[in-house]
């Protein structure tokens, strides 16, 4: 290359480079979130269209709900498919309670993970369907609770379904002046399982309250980087939690969708990164 044309070329490049520098930086792109809700009782086949106006995703029982003597979504699932939500598929486990020694804890975890398996083919959920196992009380889990939750996953990771499990994402005090939040401590206990993880942390802030964002939050803002579902809100609002967005629930102390509905409808809120959290369509 002669001299004028090296020159030339050498200007370029520090054209080029400056212009790289002075150009504006992107953001990072943000992943689509949806909204999604679950509720103990099934809110009947005619409010379906309505609440699908405001949600992607619904829970939906294949047991008991927690204190419920039955289970109102039983042979629903081609009506919510067919009104176009998407499923977040909940099994209610057991409580510390039930649980008195490892060696029991296991045959049931193995029994109800049977079950779970069981219910998810007889209300027609499909191969791969993740199944999240329903873990009501936080902080540390007790040795028998772990058991419980191991024994449940492997039953259903044997099965063609996957394990999830709803647990705690807040911090919980243990001692003085230590915490533990109940999903990283299963998650250290389950380091060798593929499990996803359905958080709950209604404590405002991080949550919005009884709030239906635009865009709704990612789960990762729950306080649980690795949460593939939040729920932000519950009904009733646990008033040590939320009094800074205690005006964003009913005075009920409740959370209703924004719908005028010819029945109430009284729900938790839920983002997720799939519109179809346990892919169960």
């Amino acid at each position: 290359m002669n001299p004028g044309r090296f020159a030339i070329f050498l200007l370029a490049l520090l054209a080029l480079g400056s212009a790289r520098a002075l150009a504006p930086r992107q953001a990072p792109t943000q992943s689509v979130t949806y909204l999604g809700f679950d509720a103990n009782t099934y809110p009947g086949d005619a409010l379906l269209p309505a609440l699908r106006q405001s949600f992607a995703f619904t829970g939906y029982w294949l047991n008991n709900p927690p204190g419920a003597s039955g289970n109102s979504w039983v042979g629903k699932r081609a009506a919510v498919r067919d009104a176009g939500f998407g499923f977040l598929v909940l099994f209610n486990g057991r409580l510390a309670k039930e649980l008195k020694h490892v060696a029991g804890a296991t045959a049931i975890g193995a029994a109800d993970g049977r079950a779970a398996v069981a219910a998810a083919r007889k209300e027609g959920f499909p191969a791969r369907t993740l199944i999240f196992l329903d873990q009501e009380e936080g902080g540390r889990m007790t040795p028998p609770q772990i058991a419980y939750i191991l024994a449940w996953t492997d039953a259903i990771a044997a099965s063609d379904f996957r394990a999830g499990i709803y647990c705690s994402g807040m911090p919980a005090k243990e001692g003085s002046v230590q915490t533990v939040v109940t999903a990283e401590n299963i998650r250290e206990s389950a380091a060798s399982r593929d499990i996803t993880y359905f958080v709950y942390n209604d404590a405002c802030p991080p949550s919005p309250g009884c709030a239906y964002p635009k865009h709704p939050p990612q789960p990762s803002l729950s306080g649980v980087a690795f949460a593939a579902v939040w729920q932000f809100a519950q009904s009733p609002r646990r008033a040590q939690f939320t009094r800074s967005c205690a005006a964003t629930y009913s005075h009920d102390g409740n959370c209703y969708p924004l719908l005028s509905l010819p029945s109430p409808v009284l729900l938790d809120l839920d983002s997720a990164l799939s519109a179809d959290p346990s892919s169960g369509r």
